[in-house]
């Protein structure tokens, strides 16, 4: 039997770009733009944290996509398999970042120090929901890991949902995700607060975008739009319009207080939710001759960028920031010292990531080879 190969490259610009927007929205927490002088820059970069929606939606549309296609060509889908290949992409490097700053914390960051039941959440991958009791971790670089968690509960749901209930299965447990979401979300604004909003951290909320990609995937049945790049930039245009609108009229702004009503809660959301759909709709079926390579490549590294990039905020900002002032003072450039940081901390992030990527995770990658029936660009 032949098993066609599926992968597009579009897509991993895609993955590349949401992580440019989560890679500046968290330069805000330890160098913020002044909202008021740098109005735009500020509320733009605020956005980047939708960027982690459109990293779920496009996870979800490529496990279904390559999900359908193994149940097509080889007549059955295999779970466990699926289970291995997820295990060995997404486990080695997560905890050996985890783990790593933890061992570390005692003897270099004491206030890092993380409670045992924190330890035992990340470990489960139930990061996030201890995040939403608790709220963030004292140990800042660890938070962003708080969507691998929810990334995994997915991935525990969709192989089972695929093979047992088939397309019409995996169209309604969108569609009740969906509704779950937006129900939670009343009751969020019902309830508003000035203090840490879980919602962001809510799985049930989040599993929305997982939504969109099972339901792009199964009524797209393989299409992609050939859109004139004019049409395409419109997209991104409006993308970003969405999201701006949902942050700056809606009041939705990640984990920040909570104090909207219901209408402009579920209205933000769907927003939100529209504006991810129209990012993956720019760039799917784009001609080649819109896709540099090394944003192809800067996008099969995109895990290692995720994981790595806030360790290097921190280490620049905070652990070396007397350090940074002195260079940029050195160099006749102390208005710019955030600025530099910003380059030093994407420059660091990107090689470690390249070595990472080559090095360590890239003998996991040829290991899940062995259970793949559909192959992908891994």
């Amino acid at each position: 039997m032949t098993v066609s190969r599926y992968y597009r490259p579009e897509l991993d610009v895609l993955r590349f770009i949401a992580f440019l927007c989560v890679f500046f929205v968290h330069r805000m927490d330890l160098a913020p733009f002044d909202p008021v002088k740098q109005y735009w820059l500020y509320n733009i970069s605020l956005v980047g944290n939708f960027g982690v929606p459109v990293f779920f939606l496009l996870s979800a549309y490529l496990i279904t996509e390559l999900l359908i296609r193994e149940q097509e060509q080889t007549g059955s889908i295999h779970p466990k398999a699926f289970y291995l290949r997820r295990i060995l992409r997404i486990w080695p490097l997560y905890f050996l970042v985890f783990f790593c700053w933890v061992l570390v914390t005692p003897f270099f960051f004491p206030e890092f120090k993380l409670p045992p039941i924190a330890w035992g959440a990340f470990s489960m991958f139930a990061g996030n929901i201890y995040i939403s009791f608790n709220g963030w971790l004292p140990a800042y670089p660890l938070n962003p890991l708080w969507s691998i968690s929810v990334e995994e509960q997915f991935y525990i749901l969709i192989p089972l949902l695929a093979a047992y209930g088939g397309k019409t299965g995996l169209k309604t447990a969108a569609y009740l995700f969906l509704a779950v979401a937006y129900a939670v979300l009343v009751c969020y604004g019902l309830h508003p607060t000035d203090g840490f909003n879980s919602a962001w951290t809510n799985s049930f909320v989040q599993f929305q975008f997982f939504s969109a990609g099972i339901l792009l995937s199964v009524y797209f049945k393989g299409w992609t739009p050939q859109w004139p790049i004019t049409v395409r930039v419109l997209m991104i245009v409006a993308a970003l319009g969405c999201w701006l609108t949902a942050s700056i009229v809606c009041g939705i702004h990640a984990d920040a207080p909570h104090l909207s009503n219901v209408t402009e809660t579920v209205i933000g959301w769907m927003l939100i939710l529209l504006g991810a759909v129209l990012l993956f709709l720019s760039l799917l079926g784009i001609s080649g001759q819109f896709l540099p390579k090394p944003l192809i490549y800067l996008g099969r590294i995109s895990y290692g960028l995720y994981v790595f990039h806030i360790s290097f905020y921190w280490l620049v900002y905070k652990t070396f920031g007397e350090e940074l002032s002195e260079i940029s003072q050195s160099l006749g450039i102390g208005e710019w010292r955030n600025t530099l940081g910003f380059i030093i901390v994407f420059i660091a992030t990107v090689l470690l990531s390249m070595l990472s990527y080559s090095f360590f995770e890239k003998p996991f990658l040829q290991l899940k080879k062995r259970f793949t029936f559909v192959p992908s660009r891994d």
